[in-house]
């Protein structure tokens, strides 16, 4: 269990879930606030942004590899410098969106890609960081936000056990002692098939860590199943509305959907339990509804049992049915009228 400006993050919780603002802002601040509004009433614990700018991501170049041009890509047909230009959060609006999410009792925080976005995040005392799967593999800039000693969320997208084993050591060694790493397909959208969440428990073997699901999937489903293989961290996208837009809005969360998000990630986790058997306190009252031996036609004292005048049925007040076969032919000793649960007193 860690803690992250206050809440507490661990399997004796409820799921901490994020929601991704990204560039579905639309370069408005308006709306990025209306994203904090809808976020909040949603019951989302945190609001995510990212700090950077087309500068400190790339060149402005639009030709070889700084041109997108793989056709199954959201983004084709754009260089690299033109979408970070679009889905960028200006720096000066970090301050009224923290602010709000603040009020309306989110915790705030961004992911940083380079050291003058940290320094930045810095000066509005952000209380925990997130770095992206594309960034997972730049330890210089890993332990610069690790050096914060502040809480840090690590996406794994794309990372091998032996880069995540490179990427974790440099955390901790340069003061991290507070580390989630969340199991991440780096595909927008992401296919349920390709998001192999059985990785999750395996993640907290090997890096003795808080682990979660950073989810680029279609709908709540899979981040709902993460939960019953031990995520206790939940980070989503999320837009007013997909149909206005924007470079991220194909696979971000509605908000009727993170609310349902939200609420049905609690339910998975409130469902975990324990490892139980017999009744719990709430199935005592159901245990008369078992099958039990019922006498189910009027019987005359020195009658034999048989199967005509005695079923096993519900209600369960009666012997337990596993009597059935060695009480047949058996003589009662008083009469025993129809509707009578069976008991050892009509032998004596």
């Amino acid at each position: 269990m860690i803690k992250i400006a206050g809440r507490k993050v661990g399997a004796d919780e409820t799921p901490f879930v994020i929601a991704e603002m990204s560039g579905n802002h639309n370069q408005s601040l308006e709306r990025a606030l209306e994203i904090v509004d809808a976020a909040a009433k949603t019951g989302a614990h945190a609001l995510k942004i990212q700090t950077y700018s087309p500068d400190t991501m790339t060149i402005d170049l639009d030709e070889r590899e700084f041109h997108i041009s793989d056709p199954k890509s959201l983004w084709a047909g754009t260089s690299l410098y033109k979408l970070y230009g679009e889905a960028y959060t200006p720096w000066e609006w970090h301050e009224p969106i923290f602010n709000r999410a603040r009020e309306l009792g989110m915790i705030p925080f961004s992911t940083p890609f380079d050291d003058t976005a940290v320094d930045f995040l810095e000066s509005m005392d952000v209380q925990c960081y997130k770095i992206s799967s594309f960034e997972n593999t730049d330890l210089p800039l890993i332990r610069r936000v690790a050096a914060t000693g502040k809480p840090l969320i690590i996406s794994t997208g794309m990372a091998t056990v032996a880069e995540l084993d490179e990427t974790v050591r440099a955390a901790r060694e340069a003061g991290c002692a507070k580390l989630v790493l969340l199991k991440c397909t780096s595909t927008y959208p992401a296919t349920a098939q390709d998001t192999n969440i059985l990785t999750i428990p395996h993640l907290r073997e090997l890096f003795g860590c808080e682990v979660g699901l950073s989810d680029h999937t279609i709908g709540i489903g899979v981040s709902v199943a993460s939960i019953a293989l031990g995520a206790t961290v939940i980070e989503k996208h999320f837009t007013l509305r997909r149909a206005d837009g924007g470079v991220d809005s194909a696979f971000s969360m509605e908000p009727a959907e993170m609310e349902q998000l939200v609420v049905e990630s609690q339910r998975a986790w409130q469902a975990l339990g324990q490892v139980s058997y017999g009744p719990t306190g709430a199935e005592q009252r159901s245990i008369q509804f078992r099958r039990s031996l019922y006498v189910v036609q009027d019987i005359k004292a020195g009658a034999l049992l048989t199967r005509e005048n005695v079923r096993a049925i519900r209600p369960g007040l009666g012997l337990p049915t596993k009597y059935l076969e060695s009480l047949l032919a058996m003589q009662v000793r008083q009469d025993v009228k129809r509707g009578t649960p069976l008991t050892w007193d009509v032998f004596r």
